[in-house]
């Protein structure tokens, strides 16, 4: 690795964890010029702006008071240019989106690798003196172009999962760990050798079937539709080995037109553990959370509201009259009413907000950072979408009561619960179909 061209670097470390900050900024500061610390994104978002001779932001992603991709997106508006290495614990798919979204340069693992992080950095750092030599010699739009790529494809190989981007009607770019995985050395030499992607999925028990599949766009919107439980697929290696993977897509730009498709690895011991873990913790109809999961995830988010002061607000709300669609019409209209609600609070709430499904037709929503206006509009827009919704499926109009409330500095899991739980008795008595907040 080339550190010489570390030397002359002024870095930005973002990271909440005092040990892994301490250590991380005294180690990297022996081979850049400078070390600016924050302990989170608002911080790092202050320290950026105080100091104009920052050349590179290392950040963790997951950070109290303001992450570090919404940290990084406010500093991509006022500064394109500077480069940045996103840390983090988790190789989860869902940050690809936002991580190409604020031109990230480099990713690496937690728990540190220094060796790995040095590297990420001179990646990250080494592409802005090229780049500018280049401008020197020619700034037309083809290299901005390249440039983009070459990013995006960073961010591609930085994944422990086999990832593709596709337009529907063809893959656009792989990344290393799929080239690898196939012994090619590009995408043209994959096809070369192989029909499609989805031609290499094996049928059998347990595995996601193609067979009824006739085009790119059929297998896509089929699998999206899935819980991940169901989204696992078996496919041979180079060397003629059979793993076994989970397969994410994300819409890109949400337009139904470019996709990223990912595959984790659950082969062996890691299948059983993964699967077994998610029939633990989530409902079997829903895909959401169930009570189980959710009491590990409250406890630890009302420790970190009273440590920080964030506001952690809860929506809790049921279905109106939800006997009727079972006694008149069949448990399996109800359990599609269930499945529509759960679909439309998913599409409501943010990526780090945690939704249960508290009993047979009662929900529940944590909003950690939002106080109790901001819980109110996220009721009401579920509400409000609940109540308009049509289907020739459903013969008969959904609605549901909602209580809203947040956790104040002398109340516990208990406590705060049970306020929701009056707000939403006091939705009822209201006439259903109401918000009400306690």
């Amino acid at each position: 690795m080339n550190k010489e061209i570390l030397k002359n670097i002024n870095v930005l470390y973002v990271e909440d964890e005092q040990d892994v900050r301490e250590f991380t900024s005294k180690t990297i500061s022996t081979i850049v010029n400078k070390v600016i610390v924050a302990e989170n994104g608002k911080e790092g978002l202050e320290r950026f702006k105080e100091n104009p001779e920052i050349n590179l932001i290392l950040t963790d992603i997951n950070m109290p008071k303001m992450g570090g991709l919404e940290m990084c997106a406010e500093i991509r508006k006022f500064n394109d240019e500077v480069p940045i290495v996103i840390t983090s614990a988790h190789s989860d798919p869902d940050f690809l989106k936002k991580a190409i979204d604020v031109k990230v340069s480099a990713y690496a693992m937690k728990p540190i690798d220094l060796y790995h992080l040095i590297e990420s950095m001179i990646k990250a750092v080494e592409p802005i003196f090229l780049r500018k030599e280049l401008e020197e010699v020619n700034s037309n739009l083809e290299h901005k172009v390249e440039e983009a790529v070459r990013r995006t494809k960073l961010i591609l190989d930085a994944q422990d999962n086999m990832v593709v981007l596709t337009d529907l009607n063809k893959a656009i770019e792989v990344n290393k760990k799929f080239l690898e995985y196939f012994d090619v050395n590009s995408l043209d030499e994959f096809f070369n050798k192989k029909t499609s992607i989805i031609s290499q999925c094996k049928t059998g028990n347990g595995f996601f079937s193609f067979n009824s599949v006739e085009d790119t766009t059929t297998w896509i919107q089929k699998i999206v539709k899935l819980n991940e439980i169901d989204r696992v697929v078996k496919i041979e290696n180079s060397k003629g080995e059979d793993r076994v993977f989970i397969v994410n897509i994300d819409d890109y730009e949400h337009k139904g037109e470019h996709y990223v498709v990912s595959f984790t690895d659950i082969t062996e011991l890691k299948e059983k553990s993964n699967l077994l873990e998610y029939q633990a913790t989530h409902d079997q109809l829903t895909g959401l959370f169930n009570r189980q999961k959710f009491n590990e995830i409250f406890l630890k988010e009302i420790k970190r509201d009273k440590r920080y002061d964030n506001a952690l607000s809860i929506i809790i709300f049921d279905i109106d009259d939800f006997k009727i669609f079972n006694d008149s019409f069949g448990h399996n209209v109800g359990d599609e009413v269930l499945k529509i609600i759960s679909e439309i609070v998913l599409k409501s709430v943010r990526e780090h907000d945690t939704i249960v499904r508290w009993g047979g037709e009662e929900f529940l929503v944590l909003l950690p950072q939002t106080e109790i206006e901001g819980a109110i509009h996220v009721a009401e827009k579920i509400r409000s979408t609940i109540e308009s919704y049509e289907s020739i499926d459903i013969p008969r109009k959904i609605t549901a009561s909602f209580g809203v409330t947040k956790l104040q500095k002398d109340d516990d899991e208990n406590s705060v619960i049970k306020k929701a739980d009056e707000a939403l008795y006091m939705a009822k008595e209201k006439g259903k179909n109401v918000v009400v907040s306690n």
